[in-house]
């Protein structure tokens, strides 16, 4: 049985990856998880200079999942070449580095740094807000994340995953924007804009005011983006949005994607990532599929 998956050229040894944000750069997890058993590792945003991220409080628990406006705190990219490619490097595992900026210009400079690094793939997360366009992210507008997508790939050795927002009206419409702008893979969701407000203290509960959810209650909303999505692109889709068993995988698998990527999940059991990689095994060996892509958007 052939678990191994092919990503726009990048052989993984299985489907399974983890969410930017939720597993730091690996290091954190290295001790509960065996990153030789994944498929890849996706690293925390990472831009061009630090970022602080947000102020505090930017972390709440809500029905079925959580809620982050964390901000992409991150050490920025002189650190990270320096400090967790290193790292990340001693392990059998492919290395996707998720990239962040505030403008086109920030995105490149990131990409462009990365281009000598040896990293596996790029994800390029355009649900931040582009400042120079007035607070309209990249992610919201079609042919501003067309324009994002063909400014990276300039720039990039590695293939370019573009990392859709689901806080738009089309998914599907998205989809087929970045891959007009050279995209090489796409992978959804990020997670869904909300608030959370404390009624005794009669104010928001995070600092921010609104915050991504995400976790289990977000689930069957990404299930059928990524089922939109596969359906209107040719490239590979990285299904993620809140996955937290084997059943939720295999889902995405059906619904089309290529691969998924596991994120809240791993906050409250570490290990969630190796169960889901022993169940899809299981479930393909029940069900008669010899490798992953022959199970691969076969809902219709």
């Amino acid at each position: 049985m052939n678990m191994k998956v092919n990503i726009a050229g990048v052989e993984w040894k299985n489907p399974v990856t983890v969410a930017s944000g939720t597993f730091g750069s690996g290091e954190e997890f290295s001790e509960f998880v065996d990153l030789n058993r994944l498929g890849a590792v996706t690293t925390k945003g990472v831009a061009n200079v630090p970022w602080s991220g947000n102020p505090t409080p930017r972390v709440a628990e809500v029905y079925g999942g959580m809620m982050n406006a964390v901000g992409l705190q991150n050490p920025g990219i002189d650190v990270f070449c320096r400090r967790d490619i290193p790292f990340l490097r001693k392990y059998d595992t492919k290395i996707i580095v998720n990239v962040c900026g505030r403008s086109t210009e920030d995105y490149c400079e990131v990409v462009e740094r990365l281009a000598e690094e040896d990293v596996d793939m790029l994800e390029i997360n355009i649900s931040c807000p582009n400042v120079k366009e007035g607070g309209i992210a990249f992610g919201q507008n079609p042919k501003a994340a067309e324009d994002i997508t063909k400014a990276v790939k300039k720039y990039a050795r590695q293939p370019v995953i573009m990392k859709l927002s689901p806080n738009v009206t089309s998914i599907a419409e998205m989809a087929k924007a970045v891959e007009a702008g050279g995209a090489d893979a796409v992978s959804l969701i990020n997670t869904i804009t909300g608030m959370k407000i404390d009624i005794n203290r009669k104010t928001f509960v995070l600092a921010n005011r609104t915050g991504g959810v995400s976790g289990p209650a977000v689930h069957p909303i990404a299930v059928r983006m990524v089922y939109e999505a596969a359906n209107a692109v040719r490239v590979p889709i990285i299904g993620m949005g809140g996955i937290s068993t084997a059943e939720d995988a295999i889902e995405m698998i059906l619904a089309g994607a290529s691969a998924v990527s596991v994120g809240t999940a791993n906050f409250h059991n570490p290990a969630v990532t190796l169960e889901i990689i022993d169940g899809i095994e299981r479930y393909m060996e029940q069900q008669g599929f010899d490798s992953v892509e022959a199970m691969t958007g076969i809902v219709k």
